[in-house]
């Protein structure tokens, strides 16, 4: 007998599940009825279930996406595999957010059983988020480059134009016509204090040790004070979330600015909530920290429209034709410089703007 073929296998004190369950990749098998016969680990956390709760259940009834059903159909009529990028399913189990998923079909032969498939699932989530990121910056930072060079072609002329007037307005006799002098001038200030705006702050930061739920409370009496009665400004904070060297001033008004855009939202009746949740080792930017600040301003308003949903964090654009839309693009800039990110959600009802700080802890 040859010595190695007494040799146990490598593999062969590993239970195949233990080995299944081991992968970050999920694995479904179903049958030929579509009904669960195994989940690993990882499939259960992505889908928000137990095994014990979807064993021999149809797969539609904890996990809703009419694509990937009408694939897995698709696969156990022809016989063959399919792959899909980021389908999006949504788990009924719990509620959990939309996932969004890469996913493999292979039939397999399952004896008297006949045909099942096996359904690996990859979550895209993270890979989309940090790709929006990514773009929402370059393109952002491209749009702060040309702004500033717009206000520097527009600010000259502003000066001469304030310079001509205030000389004319010396050279009147008739104080009558100083009226329309002095309109020029002001108008001259207002459009010079817009541009300014456009190009966003430009002091040096000034971080100390700044406890974010002060800055929310500082925040939330100044919106309390603009807001309606009929508006209610609720408040859920994380008791775990330390103190970070922050600029507080330049988050007061990041965090002022987004506040200002609910109480609009909501008009003259409504719900703000602003929630703080400490995150830990999580991708901000493009970036993974340690320990992160996860800010959130809700409002149950109509929702940010549709058309102005890949761009209202840009400069002058708005949906109200009383705004400057400017207050989004300064507050995106002011989080930015502290190395975050904001990002939203919205549907009709529940609006959710958050801002995502990296948070340095002192030791």
């Amino acid at each position: 007998m040859r010595l190695e073929a007494s040799l146990p296998s490598p593999l062969s004190h590993f239970d195949t599940g233990d080995l299944l369950d081991a992968l970050s990749t999920g694995i479904v098998v179903l049958d030929r009825h579509l009904c669960t016969i195994y989940t690993n680990v990882a499939a259960q956390d992505l889908l928000a279930f137990s095994m014990n709760q979807t064993r021999g259940r149809p797969f539609g009834d904890f996990c809703e996406s009419g694509e990937l059903l009408a694939l897995l159909r698709r696969a156990l009529e022809t016989g063959e595999g399919f792959a899909d990028r980021e389908l999006v399913v949504s788990p009924k189990a719990a509620p959990r957010e939309p996932r969004v998923l890469d996913v493999t079909i292979t039939p397999t032969e399952g004896g008297v059983t006949g045909t099942h498939l096996l359904l690996e699932l990859a979550d895209a989530t993270q890979r989309l988020r940090i790709s929006r990121e990514s773009d929402l910056r370059a393109r952002f930072d491209s749009n702060r480059m040309m702004l500033r060079q717009l206000a520097h072609e527009i600010k000259n002329p502003l000066g001469g134009l304030r310079g001509a007037a205030q000389l004319l307005d010396r050279e009147l006799l008739d104080a009558s016509l100083k009226e329309y002098t002095g309109v020029i001038i002001n108008e001259a200030d207002r459009l010079t204090m817009l541009v300014d705006s456009m190009n966003g702050p430009v002091r040096p930061q000034r971080r100390s040790l700044t406890n974010v739920h002060e800055l929310c409370e500082h925040v939330r009496h100044l919106v309390r004070g603009e807001a309606p009665d009929a508006v209610a400004i609720d408040r859920d904070y994380d008791p775990s979330l330390p103190s970070a060297m922050l600029d507080r001033d330049q988050l007061v008004q990041a965090l002022l600015n987004v506040a200002r855009n609910a109480l609009q939202a909501v008009g003259e009746r409504g719900l703000i909530t602003l929630r703080t949740r400490a995150l830990s080792n999580v991708n901000v930017a493009g970036r993974k920290h340690r320990l992160a600040a996860s800010v959130q301003v809700q409002d149950d308003g109509p929702g940010v429209p549709e058309e102005l949903r890949g761009s209202i964090f840009y400069p002058l654009v708005t949906g109200r034709a009383s705004g400057s839309g400017l207050g989004l693009a300064v507050a995106q800039d002011l989080v930015m410089r502290h190395g975050g990110l904001i990002e939203f959600t919205s549907e009709p009802g529940c609006t959710v703007f958050t801002l995502q700080l990296p948070l340095e802890v002192p030791p």
